[in-house]
């Protein structure tokens, strides 16, 4: 049963990464899965059963339902991305908090819209990119901001990308329009623009440009694409995403004085720990032939994983809201719009052509 501090979470939908954070919310101890839905109550109970979910959990045969639970505190939507704007409104008017997957929106004018029921319900929001709540993650942001050991930022390099089989290239839902229809751009090119923008302190680019030779499928879904990002300084910042090419995941920054590297930034090699490599004033020997200080390496140790970290969090902004009556954190949809900004920017390129697109007065 939850105790007093404990977060009650409804989960609305049985999506696969619902496994994943239906473990992180097990593991987070100020949350507890306090009810389920699906579109049949079947599927809801084989899914509750086949997780572990306590047995005092609720089980709803529809969506409607779990919205009606006056035992929930908070809702976990893993829907499909074109759903999400009908279901969080419905989920903020009914006064319950939304931890919302990626990507938040088909658009940033129905993110808006998401973000209005939000705020006129003082309920908290934030989306489910999980890595930026990885104990590394400050590291990465300290590093970054270190005027001696990085200087000033210049440019910064991010992909993501895995092979789809046959399989998922035919039937995910990532590949269909009337569903996750922004594809890998808003899958997994989500995690390459919150990269970027993170190492540049969430300010927006002035310009994006999508790079000619995006693939998409029958139905218009990309499957691969890139672009390049430009700041009013000259910063830059080049993302590829794809379900076409094999499984990798990178940030490089490079600043004045330092590069920072990340091999394995949106899920660890390991879930126990994860490592970045910094170097700062890097340079030859006299003779050409090797580095004098060549690139060091950091590991940080996770007691939680990071998707637990992310449910832990949630709760606990939730919490203050709910016993101490504070305000919802604003910083959690203002990184979320920013990021569905420039999803809709790569987007707007790739449909016009690969023309340049302006960010100015978004």
């Amino acid at each position: 049963m939850a105790t007093e501090t404990q977060i009650r979470i409804g989960v609305m939908g049985c999506a696969d990464i619902a496994r994943k954070v239906s473990r992180a919310i097990h593991l987070a101890p100020n949350a507890t899965i306090a009810a389920v839905a699906s579109r049949s109550l079947e599927k809801a109970k084989a899914f509750a059963t086949a997780n572990n979910y306590p047995e005092s959990t609720k089980i709803h045969g529809s969506y409607e339902s779990l919205l009606e639970d006056p035992e929930i505190d908070a809702l976990y939507v893993p829907l499909p991305t074109s759903l999400h704007v009908e279901w969080a409104i419905k989920a903020a008017e009914k006064g319950k908090h939304i931890l919302l997957e990626k990507p938040v929106a088909m658009n940033v004018t129905e993110f808006d819209k998401i973000v209005a029921a939000c705020e006129a319900n003082g309920v908290q929001i934030m989306d489910g990119t999980m890595w930026v709540h990885n104990p590394r993650t400050a590291l990465l942001k300290e590093f970054l901001s270190d005027s001696e050991r990085f200087g000033q930022l210049k440019t910064v390099q991010s992909c993501f990308s895995f092979a789809g089989d046959e399989d998922f290239l035919k039937n995910d839902i990532r590949v269909k329009p009337g569903l996750d229809g922004l594809g890998a751009l808003g899958d997994a090119g989500w995690y390459a623009i919150r990269a970027t923008l993170l190492a540049n302190n969430f300010e927006l680019p002035k310009t994006v440009t999508a790079f000619p030779g995006a693939v998409l499928n029958e139905a218009g879904v990309i499957l691969s694409c890139g672009a390049s990002l430009s700041w009013e300084d000259g910063r830059t910042a080049t993302i590829y995403c794809s379900f076409l090419a094999n499984l990798t995941m990178e940030i490089t920054a490079i600043g004045t004085k330092g590069t920072l590297r990340v091999h394995d930034f949106i899920i660890p090699y390991k879930e126990t720990e994860a490592s970045f490599t910094t170097s700062t004033k890097a340079w030859f020997n006299d003779l050409v032939t090797a580095w004098v200080s060549p690139p060091s390496e950091h590991t940080v140790k996770t007691e939680l994983p990071q998707e637990a970290c992310m449910v832990r969090e949630f709760a606990r902004l939730v919490g203050e809201i709910k016993n101490n009556g504070a305000k919802p954190d604003g910083y959690w949809p203002s990184i979320s719009r920013k990021t569905q900004l420039v999803v809709d920017a790569v987007k707007e390129s790739v449909d016009k052509n690969y023309q340049q697109i302006s960010l100015s007065g978004r």
